[in-house]
């Protein structure tokens, strides 16, 4: 394996692909260099000497500026380099479209097919409070439900969507947790649902009913516990009903175009934007030629970037919605009298992430290169085949449960740290490096470290959608074989 990497032939810092002692002498477009610092692995050395101001150059584009002198070999990071980026800004619409370089191949997976037509790779039970007291009752319900059947099949899981919000909430707050519980209600990962509720709490049972539309009646009940005498033996009784009416479920052959995948990355490093993120652009990319959809999300995490995916939408009005994505949630920041371009976590930058600039640019690789087809604002549905964008913050959990009440059935989460979470859909992880994936294997599902040790793109990107067909099938991720699934609303405004 090479010790260092320039990723695009305009770029002016080169990132280290191991741990580099200072002296050493690396090689770059046939000149040595020796390096003036240890650079880190992950981490970026400059390429030539670069006066204050200058423009750091990386995947072909600025990440910064410098505030300081630096000489060829010099280590580029934090303490010499500033961000380029500014408050909310005025766009025009400059369309530029690449060809999909995949086909359709006429895959299939192994699904379970919804009354409503959709399609889920699952096939759960699930409690779903409409406020946070009653999760205890909600675990109690499960307990002497599964007690009293055995075996759970025909379903894979029983869980409790567990929150703390649906009552004290006013405005937006109460319209996501409500919104963003309703979608999960009706996601088809689920074979059945028992809305549970207390009965006081302004997230109330009969307008959360209301909410939903149309709804399959044998799959979905609900309960009032105040309304009732013994609130767990009418639980019980409920999900015996949605367990007697789901006893015919079965896996069925689908088409691959009835995929919704959601693209998120977390616990960033260096080689985020070289190896895992564009492996899941290039699947993106398939993915959509299939005539399926991908979902990116994350939107603190395209400033900077944001233009590369303005250029992509379909027509001016997919356009203006991009430009407002992106402006109201500056706007967000603002208003909260917080700085826009202060993202980048102490674990990003201690793994070689410098700015938001250089975060952005490598998240924003997820979504390949195809068309944006539309833009989501927080707890819609996708209505849509294509690539989406989705608002929402940059936090694992909150963003994860934005993708899958959205309506996309697993999670692709790319990570250079490593991170055991899961959503209340698979949650799959794809390392960034070797590294990560032999020291975490009961975290990491797939590991794109691959790519930096000889391993041909087109063969890894093979495996990995084999690998999501299997997932899409029935296999179990390792945030599923952990029972680690949580679930998290987003909250802006007062709590009562």
């Amino acid at each position: 394996m090479e010790s260092i990497l320039k990723i695009n032939e305009q770029d002016n810092v080169a990132v280290a692909l191991k741990d580099l002692p200072q002296g050493t002498e690396v090689s770059i477009d046939g000149h040595p260099i020796t390096l003036n610092a240890e650079i880190p692995r992950g981490h970026k050395v400059a390429l030539v000497p670069m006066t204050k101001g200058t423009d750091i150059i990386k995947y072909g584009f600025p990440i910064g500026h410098l505030i300081d002198h630096v000489e060829i070999g010099d280590w580029v990071h934090t303490e010499n380099t500033k961000t380029n980026l500014e408050g909310v800004q005025e766009y025009q619409y400059e369309p530029k479209f690449a060809a999909n370089p995949f086909e359709n191949e006429s895959l299939t997976f192994n699904g379970f097919k919804r009354k409503d037509g959709r399609v889920g790779i699952r096939n759960e039970l699930w409690i779903v409070p409409t406020v946070g007291c009653v999760n205890g009752i909600a675990e109690q319900i499960i307990k002497i439900f599964k007690s009293e059947v055995g075996g759970i099949a025909p379903f894979d899981n029983i869980q409790v969507l567990k929150h703390n919000y649906g009552c004290s909430q006013l405005g937006d707050d109460h319209l996501n947790t409500r919104t963003i519980l309703g979608n999960a209600v009706k996601h088809p990962n689920a074979g059945g649902v028992l809305v549970l509720g207390l009965g006081c709490e302004n997230n109330n049972v009969s307008d959360f009913e209301a909410s939903l539309g149309d709804y399959d009646h044998g799959r979905i009940k609900f309960l009032t516990s105040q309304d009732v005498s013994d609130e767990i033996e009418e639980g019980v009784k409920c999900l015996h009903e949605i367990h007697q009416n789901a006893k015919s479920d079965h896996r069925e052959e689908v088409p691959l175009s009835e995929l919704k995948i959601g693209l998120k990355c977390g616990g960033s490093d260096g080689f985020s934007g070289i190896t895992a993120n564009p492996l899941l652009g290039r699947l993106s990319d398939y993915v959509v030629a299939q005539g399926g959809t991908t979902v990116l999300t994350e939107v603190p995490e395209m400033f900077g970037a944001e233009k590369l995916l303005m250029e992509r939408a379909i027509d001016e009005k997919v356009f203006h919605k991009t430009v407002d994505l992106i402006n109201d949630f500056k706007q967000y920041f603002i208003t909260h009298d917080q700085p826009i371009y202060e993202n980048p976590s102490p674990g990003n930058k201690d793994g070689g992430i410098t700015t938001l600039e250089d975060k952005s640019l490598g998240c924003t690789q997820k979504a390949g290169t195809s068309v944006v087809i539309d833009v989501l604002k927080y707890g819609e549905r996708l209505n849509k085949e294509g690539l989406n964008l989705l608002s929402s913050p940059g936090n694992d959990l909150v963003a994860s449960t934005a993708l899958g009440a959205a309506g996309c059935q697993v999670v692709l989460f790319t990570t250079g740290r490593g991170t055991p979470f899961g959503s209340f859909v698979p949650t799959m992880k794809i390392s960034t490096n070797t590294q990560l994936y032999e020291k975490k294997k009961h975290w990491i599902d797939f590991n794109a470290g691959r790519l930096l040790e000889g391993s041909a793109p087109d063969e890894v990107l093979t495996d990995f959608r084999d690998y999501i067909i299997r997932v899409a099938s029935g296999e179990l991720v390792n945030n599923e074989k952990n029972d680690f699934r949580e679930i998290a609303i987003f909250k802006s405004g007062v709590t009562l």
